[in-house]
């Protein structure tokens, strides 16, 4: 057995005695969550930002707008897509190379909660400028800056701050429908709502919300979904081996609408910083 191994194994055997005790690591009760800021405006070039400190997790946000052809099934909305990255340096078990299966899973779990809560009018004429031929494309990127556990919760949250205070340019449509011109001028990103993530872990018969990054290592099952403003669940995510109970589901989904509301609150609050923050500035 390899060294990163038998740490696991010690790992597991820890925090495995702590929770059939009632305690966590990091001495929080079951359902606490870890603290949460939120830094809205960081990328003075990107058309929306924030950074999110989770506990130990950091992450960056970016939002990027262009005007492009819409889907061919779908000419009449705009287009939004989700891409992730781990960094290297955001932990020493995270390696170089092209995204896999970890970063591809987070990138469609935030892309489907964003997608499926509906609260990107995508047929809205800001964002359908010209039907079937012009529509605002808007790629999110999220970055792992510090890999502290529970990366689901925290690049869902940046994702939806930076949306939060994406502000898209105000066009002008010429006569013939043909083209578009961008003016200087700025709006706020369409938009009907909030939606968050709240991911929780189970080890033997223990369940807790936001694993920190022990107890991700030694989670045997993870159970993620997300909720509107409205409290609308509108998507979900199962993984690792492990199973949930009926029971366990319906009490885990029960807590939902307590745990959701600060980060909605913090959300809101982002789209009121339309300015680039200049306490922290990434020129990129």
């Amino acid at each position: 057995m390899r060294s990163e191994e038998i740490v696991g194994v010690l790992e597991k055997q820890y925090i495995t005695k702590l929770l059939e005790k009632g305690k966590r690591a990091d001495g929080r009760k079951f359902l606490e969550g870890r603290p949460v800021q939120i830094i809205p405006n960081v990328i003075k070039k990107a058309e929306g930002s924030a950074m999110v400190k989770w506990g130990e997790t950091v992450i960056l946000a970016g939002v990027k707008a262009q005007l492009g052809s819409p889907f061919p099934d779908t000419p009449n909305d705009g287009v939004i897509t989700v891409n992730a990255e781990i960094s290297p340096i955001s932990s020493p078990t995270n390696e170089s190379g092209p995204p896999g299966p970890r970063t591809v899973e987070l990138a469609r779990v935030v892309d489907r909660g964003i997608r499926e809560s509906k609260i990107m009018p995508m047929k809205d004429p800001k964002l359908c400028v010209i039907p079937g031929k012009k529509v605002w494309i808007i790629f999110i990127d999220v970055y792992i800056l510090d890999d502290g556990g529970n990366l689901i919760d925290a690049a869902a949250l940046g994702a939806m701050a930076a949306l939060a205070n994406t502000r898209l340019r105000k066009v002008v449509i010429n006569e013939d429908l043909e083209e578009v011109t961008l003016l200087e001028e700025t709006e706020p990103l369409p938009r009907n709502g909030s939606v968050a993530s709240l991911t929780f872990a189970k080890i033997n018969d223990s369940i807790f919300y936001d694993p920190n990054l022990l107890e991700d290592r030694g989670k045997e099952a993870r159970f993620s979904f997300a909720m509107t403003d409205k409290g609308i669940i509108c998507s979900m995510q199962k993984g690792e081996s492990g199973v949930f109970t009926e029971e366990e589901f319906t009490t885990i989904l029960d807590q939902g609408a307590t745990l959701v509301a600060p980060l909605l609150e913090k959300i809101e609050e982002c789209s009121q910083f339309p300015e680039m923050n200049e306490m922290y500035q990434f020129d990129f």
